[in-house]
């Protein structure tokens, strides 16, 4: 450990709440899909802040609109009309079926809006008492007590209970219990199409269509997080695309400002009616600062194609790796994901393979101890992929089954 990592490591330990359980890195500087620690070292980032720097590390383009913004205007609250909000939700809608957007700060409050605008929508729009939400076991949408209890983790609610009621989680991909789960008091279903943080499972499109056919015929809305999947990570704009879904809403965030605490749900019309004047509100969704650089962001996004991208370049890692798989038997137990949304679930001990890997100067997640996590920028080189693929084959080829 050097003196300065040190330092700053006291300073965590010293001033912060212990709610985190840091990585060996104490990052200063990045670029692109680098990432330089207070030693000089630097990284290939496959993790882009979980998702978020899409575009990667301070990038130009988001850097100029972000500083041409911050000499204009700020913030100002949402007791005025803003231009910046209007550009944005222009270029957002125009890439779904949705005519609606709520600005927030995250993806625990995008969610936490739709469970609001579910609950009543069926309460003043259709007259029902409907108020539960159903939510898959695996599945993440946030740290807030409503998105905890969504969630459904007791790992994560640990305590603080009690969590609001009305929730309730089935198994994914079991219809029969979906069924069995609706009710009278049923008024949403949500899903990710690919369970992120459950170590990157994708839902099978045949399950989804039919659980969306199935809100539809019971009269509940059918909602999807977007959270981490969409923006162009699952090689669609929106992973729901990926398999025909018309989800009544969704909640977005992470990669909607490249870094900027953003987060938005997109409605349809019938469904953005459960929402009116004091209904919901949020001081700081969508200001002007938040708002003009996330306009950039779409814009690169469409402009670059880097859902197709983000298609190709994640069709190359899973065909690398599933060679890599023939050659190394026993090692890797599975390939999964959609994209630049991949899981490698090894067959061996995770956390030494993330060591070393971090120690050889790349960064990814592991999951569950077994999962490592790629989510790097939309737009990172090919070149720095297969990298990490050779660095990952040494390590394994290294390790005794």
């Amino acid at each position: 450990m050097s003196q300065a990592f040190a330092a700053v490591k006291a300073g965590e330990e010293s001033l912060l709440c212990r709610s985190y359980s840091r990585y060996p890195v104490a990052v200063v500087r990045g670029k692109g899909a680098r990432l330089w620690d207070v030693d000089g070292k630097e990284y290939v980032d496959l993790l882009a802040g979980i998702a978020v720097t899409a575009l990667g590390h301070c990038n130009d383009e988001v850097n100029a609109a972000l500083t041409a913004q911050a000499e204009k205007l700020w913030h100002v609250s949402n007791l005025f009309y803003q231009n910046e909000q209007l550009e944005l939700a222009r270029v957002l809608l125009s890439t779904s079926h949705h005519n609606k957007a709520f600005f927030c700060n995250s993806g625990a409050e995008a969610n936490e809006a739709c469970i609001k605008l579910a609950r009543r929508y069926m309460r003043k729009i259709k007259q029902r008492d409907a108020y539960e939400i159903i939510t898959l076991d695996g599945c993440f949408h946030g740290r807030t007590l409503g998105a905890l209890a969504a969630t459904g983790r007791e790992n994560l609610s640990d305590g603080f209970t009690p969590l609001p009621e009305g929730f309730k989680q089935v198994p994914a991909c079991d219809l029969e219990a979906m069924k069995a789960a609706i009710t009278p008091a049923t008024a949403a279903v949500l899903v990710e199409v690919v369970q992120g943080e459950g170590g990157v499972v994708p839902l099978c499109g045949d399950y989804l269509r039919q659980l969306e056919a199935l809100c539809r015929e019971r009269d509940v809305l059918f909602m999807c997080d977007e959270v981490q999947a969409g923006l162009c990570r699952t090689g669609k704009f929106w992973a729901f695309q990926n398999y025909g879904l018309t989800p009544d809403a969704i909640c977005i965030a992470k990669s909607l400002a490249n870094g900027l605490p953003m987060g938005a749900i997109l409605a349809t019309d019938a469904v953005a009616c459960g929402f009116e004047a004091g209904s919901h509100a949020t001081t700081f969704g969508g200001g002007a600062l938040v708002s003009g650089v996330a306009t950039k962001v779409v814009e690169i996004l469409l402009r670059d194609n880097l859902a197709d991208n983000a298609a190709n370049l994640g069709a190359h890692v899973k065909r690398e790796m599933a060679a890599m798989q023939d050659r190394l038997p026993g090692k890797i137990k599975e390939v999964r994901g959609m994209g630049l949304m991949i899981g490698i679930e090894l067959a061996v001990d995770g956390k030494p393979v993330w060591e070393e890997l971090l120690r050889r100067g790349y960064i990814c997640n592991l999951s569950h101890g077994v999962t490592l996590r790629l989510l790097p920028a939309l737009n990172i080189d090919k070149a720095d992929l297969d990298s990490f693929m050779q660095t990952l084959e040494d390590i394994l080829s290294g390790i005794t089954a």
